[in-house]
């Protein structure tokens, strides 16, 4: 049986995927460090989007545990259909529980790359997001490190996380952006100009934080949240996150309209 993508479609890293996404940082421990709780839990989620609600662009991160979300990706969802976009994100350092440090040094992106193909059991990543810009090394080497890996086929296409418009124009001076990833929600992160600019630039928009880190869900907004989101283009793609089966099932409800 076909399943209906929820929200739509959009052309993403060159896939036709699912308007609503899944962002997985939620199945960690508490402070993105570790382990779930439930370990089949989290298995079932990732099954669930895929395979129950037909969710085809899952989003992640080697940060996410670190490591962590990237194995429990491989091991439910393994091998990937090939209608299903995973896409990961590299360029933050964990060295403690809700600390997240920018580490754009090419050395160490390249090693990041290395082990989010391995830990996913790929031989390329689809779709890699440099995850933040770091200050203290030149982007030309950031984004020349990724370019570099995706000439050699070990990413497929580049992706941005949490930039300006400022910066964007800067990458796509040379590089193509096959997506750009940042904050926005109807709560306290209403405004960022790198929406109109990610339209105009015929870029993907993917927001991150799309209940503002759970506040709009638990004030009984999703449905409100996600389709204000869905609203503001066609090039917007939001990728809530959960670690619950229940939560998992209304974030696809509100979107589709129909009784799941």
């Amino acid at each position: 049986m076909t399943i209906a993508p929820p929200a739509g479609t959009i052309t993403l890293a060159g896939k036709t995927v699912s308007r609503l996404g899944f962002g997985t940082m939620r199945l960690t421990g508490p402070g993105i460090w570790g382990d779930p709780a439930d370990r089949a839990t989290a298995f079932s989620v990732l099954r669930q989007a895929v395979h129950a609600y037909g969710i085809t662009h899952i989003d992640t991160a080697d940060a996410y545990g670190p490591h962590t979300v990237e194995h429990l990706i491989h091991d439910a969802l393994h091998p990937y259909p090939e209608h299903v976009l995973i896409a990961t994100k590299v360029g933050l350092a964990r060295p403690a529980p809700d600390t997240w440090v920018p580490h754009g040094h090419p050395v160490y992106l390249r090693a990041c790359v290395e082990g989010s193909l391995r830990r996913l059991g790929v031989d390329r990543l689809e779709l890699c997001y440099l995850h933040r810009i770091d200050p203290d090394v030149p982007v030309a080497d950031q984004i020349g490190t990724l370019q570099a890996l995706k000439d050699e086929g070990k990413i497929g296409h580049i992706g941005l996380s949490k930039v300006t418009p400022e910066q964007i124009r800067t990458v796509t001076n040379d590089t193509t952006v096959a997506a750009v990833q940042n904050v926005l929600n109807m709560s306290g992160d209403r405004h960022d100009p790198a929406l109109e600019l990610c339209r105009d630039l015929s870029i993907p928009y993917v927001p991150y934080r799309p209940l503002d880190a759970g506040a709009l869900a638990r004030q009984g907004h999703i449905d409100a949240a996600l389709n204000w989101l869905l609203r503001l283009g066609d090039h917007v793609a939001p990728i809530p996150s959960t670690s619950s089966p229940e939560h998992l099932r209304q974030l696809v409800t509100v979107v589709t309209g129909a009784r799941l």
